[in-house]
């Protein structure tokens, strides 16, 4: 739908040649001077028969203009409003998605716990009849075939939201892309209407027979030429910036990566100094009680893992293939600046404020608790996400894009408190 509109309209040949000087003439001569009078009307009158058309043409581009802008402002109503549908029903099946993989989750501890399979083959074998066992045999059969039918749901579901999402993230570029094209056409339209308003007001100084007027008219045009000029040079300059912006955005971003990679290793370097020196130290017995729970809660994980296995693998392709290398979020929001940080991000999360729900959904887990390497995400609106870069108490610091108007990636706040937000960390 984008279209380039020419910013500049020819209308030179708006402008009308000064009227010819003549000699004075003799005072009887009146035959000479109607017939100079004569002349110079009718070429007035052909060059403001011209002059009409041009602007004619002009004020046929600028309604053009102006019905292009309608229309690009109706489809981002209409994309936007597709958006908030595809959101409510992402939401909808990130919700089922992860239900359904804690109802596995805990039916895997249950078997663990409980050996469901040696308990199955004791309710047959101590069945009081063939009927008793057959009937046994069978509650079985539909216990296995409703896991069966849940894990094909949640492989269905996950297809749905992975489509939904590509699609919404298609709608969210599209509107992006279509709010620039009208800053463009606004500078375009803004020109073209001062180089119309140029033209009349020329005509109309051409065509004025009192030298007042003439003059009043002359100082309008060239205040017109002038607003002109300053509107041109300004679209000119706007799209300059826009074009550097977009190359420091893509210089940055290989900048930001290195900081980030910088400030984790040296927040890694200070963690591992930190335990070394615990763990030097004689531990309490409020420690040693702790470290025995974690022990005991740590064999339980892996019994439960075991079990797992099936579910944890499809959740792993399903983030392997979001976590493209490619980047598919507008360049210079804030999801393109932490993709660029992140690669394990999926492509299609949709606006920022959605992240944590398709993060959940593909498996990835989240929480309260700020750790460097994830993505923090603050909701509201269309949301804004970062990446974590420093811990400190209850402070973070984060590198981000889009951030008090800077499209390029970069630590615009320093340490700061985060407030109400969600992490989403990789795997």
């Amino acid at each position: 739908m984008k279209k380039r509109i020419l910013s500049a309209v020819l209308v030179s040949g708006v402008t009308l040649s000064s009227a010819t000087t003549f000699s004075t003439v003799n005072a009887d001569d009146y035959d000479t001077q109607i017939a100079a009078q004569d002349t110079k009307i009718n070429n007035l009158t052909a060059q403001q028969q011209a002059a009409q058309e041009q602007v004619t043409a002009v004020q046929s581009k600028v309604s053009e203009l102006q019905g292009q802008q309608a229309t690009l402002q109706a489809e981002n109503e209409k994309l936007q409003a597709e958006s908030a549908t595809l959101t409510t029903e992402i939401q909808n099946l990130s919700d089922k998605i992860v239900a359904r993989n804690e109802s596995l989750k805990e039916q895997a501890r249950s078997a663990q716990k409980n050996n469901s399979t040696t308990s199955y083959i004791n309710a047959i074998v101590n069945s009081k009849s063939v009927s008793d066992a057959i009937n046994r045999v069978s509650a079985v059969r539909e216990v296995v075939s409703a896991n069966q039918k849940m894990l094909k749901q949640q492989e269905e579901d996950k297809v749905a939201i992975e489509e939904k999402q590509k699609e919404n993230q298609a709608a969210i570029n599209t509107v992006t892309a279509n709010q620039a094209t009208i800053a463009e056409n606004t500078n375009a339209l803004a020109t073209q209407q001062a180089q119309l308003e140029a033209a009349k007001l020329n005509l109309q100084a051409e065509l004025a027979t009192a030298e007042t007027d003439k003059a009043a008219l002359v100082t309008q045009k060239e205040e017109a030429e002038a607003a002109a000029k300053a509107a041109a040079e300004a679209q000119a300059a706007a799209e300059a910036k826009a074009a550097a912006e977009a190359q420091a955005a893509a210089e940055s971003a290989a900048k930001a990566q290195e900081e980030a990679a910088a400030q984790q290793a040296a927040a890694a370097s200070t963690t591992q100094a930190a335990d070394t020196a615990t763990a030097a130290a004689p531990a309490t017995t409020s420690e040693a009680a702790t470290n025995n729970t974690a022990v005991s809660t740590t064999t339980q994980a892996a019994a439960a893992t075991a079990t797992a296995t099936t579910t944890r693998s499809s959740n792993a392709s399903t983030a392997a293939a979001n976590s493209s290398s490619a980047n598919t979020y507008p360049v210079g929001q804030c999801t393109w600046g932490v993709k660029q940080l992140a690669s394990w991000v999926g492509n299609y999360w949709g606006n920022a404020a959605q992240w944590a729900s398709s993060a959940a959904a593909a498996g990835f887990s989240t929480g309260s608790t700020p750790v460097v390497g994830a993505v923090v995400v603050w909701g509201g609106g269309y949301g804004h996400v970062a990446y974590v870069t420093g811990v400190q108490g209850g402070q973070i610091q984060v590198m981000e894009a889009n951030y008090a108007g800077n499209q390029s990636i970069g630590n615009y706040r320093g340490w700061f408190s985060p407030g109400a937000v969600t992490y989403i960390y990789p795997n």
